[in-house]
């Protein structure tokens, strides 16, 4: 049963994001439906079970489920509340377009249970105007309510736009106590967004349009993605001039006003390595340095490559180990992942000589089928492999000792050895 006051919720989308806020509202009281295409996903939550890695999730699932507070299902039903957090790929026009198609399917689903007071918010990353898009789906789908910016008066229902800003491994944590940008089609809707909101978050929410929420998203991890593309280019510059970056990023950061950035073999992950290209689509002719940073981060993969391809080849008897595959250390999400990326292109290349360490999967992604390759532990990989190329910074790598690796040729694309 919901508490008094609390309203009734509907989170259409149980990834990575989804999951995580569905639980927790349902730990602040509210009664919430989590609405998922695959029925797989739907039963694993409905038996308290979770299929994504996350800190405390597994726990939080199986509290609020068996409370009866939070259960999944296939299908939207009617709620008081309906927060979408679906994804948001590419078009597959090789054009970095964006893809709201999840986003208008959700709307039309959302649409056809919608009834006068509800409040539809928008977690999506999405391009500038999605929200104003959505609403006009949903208006065009039902005539018979009024929707706001498109009548006068007191319009029947409620849509915002609220991006997530918060890192894989402490999800549940920033859910609760970051800052939120709540950017509603008009104040009053931002102020019904607001209301729900300051249900379970602990961090401030300001309140603004949702055109301005829309863009403020994607800056953030645009901005994130200039100064990785930085340190990337330093990177390649370093490897050219035959200097330790390490090293000279260790000490220019000692000027009090320098921070430069850890370099890596690429950007991964669903938003740093995708929402800039979202501005890029929406201002092609002005976001020059953004579209610069992409190019320049998905540069510095097949650089990692070259390199790595010439270790390989000067030890040809040699196993080579690709360590890691996620997008970042310490977590199962290989969205995008410059790792993955390497590892399978050198599995293509090496085949069965190639051995991939990642301790947050069970099985190899499906573009190493066929190559030969095959997914070891850490213990074996130090063992068999002359080669190493350590390609994630997981915690289980960075605890491996010199001596343990001191007969291998090692490649570190993250400094950390």
């Amino acid at each position: 049963m919901r508490e008094d006051n609390k309203p009734s919720v509907a989170v259409i989308g149980l990834g990575y994001i989804g999951l995580p806020t569905a639980a927790v509202i349902a730990r602040s009281g509210c009664q919430v439906t989590g609405v998922d295409i695959s029925q797989a996903v739907v039963d694993t939550i409905n038996r308290g079970e979770i299929h994504i890695e996350e800190a405390d999730l597994d726990g939080l699932v199986q509290a609020v489920v068996q409370r009866d507070s939070l259960r999944a299902a296939t299908e939207v039903a009617p709620a008081e509340v309906f927060v979408i957090a679906v994804p948001t790929p590419f078009a597959r026009d090789g054009q970095h377009t964006p893809d709201v198609s999840y986003v208008m399917d959700a709307a039309r689903a959302v649409a056809s249970v919608l009834k006068r007071g509800d409040t539809v918010i928008l977690e999506s990353t999405s391009p500038v105007g999605t929200t104003e898009a959505m609403r006009d789906l949903m208006a065009e789908m039902r005539p018979d309510l009024a929707f706001p910016g498109l009548a006068e008066g007191t319009p029947d229902v409620s849509l915002a736009y609220c991006p997530e800003r918060v890192l894989p491994g402490r999800i549940l944590e920033e859910l609760t106590n970051n800052d939120r940008s709540i950017g509603g089609i008009t104040p009053r809707c931002a102020r019904k967004a607001l209301a729900f909101y300051k249900l379970f978050v602990r961090g401030t929410c300001v309140t603004t349009d949702a055109r301005s929420a829309e863009m403020t998203k994607l800056v953030e991890n645009a901005f994130r993605d200039v100064n990785i593309a930085f340190a990337n280019e330093l990177s390649m510059i370093a490897d050219r001039m035959g200097l330790d970056v390490w090293e000279v990023i260790r000490l220019a950061n000692r000027h009090p006003r320098v921070n430069i950035l850890q370099p890596g073999p690429g950007v991964g992950g669903h938003c740093i390595a995708v929402d800039p290209w979202f501005i890029v689509h929406g201002a092609p002719d002005e976001a020059r340095i953004i579209r610069t940073a992409r190019e320049v981060n998905d540069a510095k993969m097949h650089h990692v490559i070259a390199r790595a391809r010439a270790l390989v080849d000067a030890h040809p008897a040699a196993k080579v180990g690709c360590l890691g595959l996620a997008f970042k250390p310490n977590i199962d999400d290989f969205r995008e992942s410059p790792a993955r990326f390497v590892a399978a292109s050198l599995a293509r290349e090496y085949g069965e000589r190639v051995q991939v360490v990642e301790p947050y999967a069970s099985a190899l992604p499906v573009e190493f089928s066929g190559t030969g390759a095959t997914l070891v532990d850490i213990d074996t990989a130090l063992e068999e492999c002359g080669v190493l190329i350590l390609l994630v910074d997981h915690d289980v790598f960075r605890v491996v000792p010199a001596d343990e690796r001191g007969g291998a040729a090692v490649y570190d694309t993250r400094g950390v050895w």
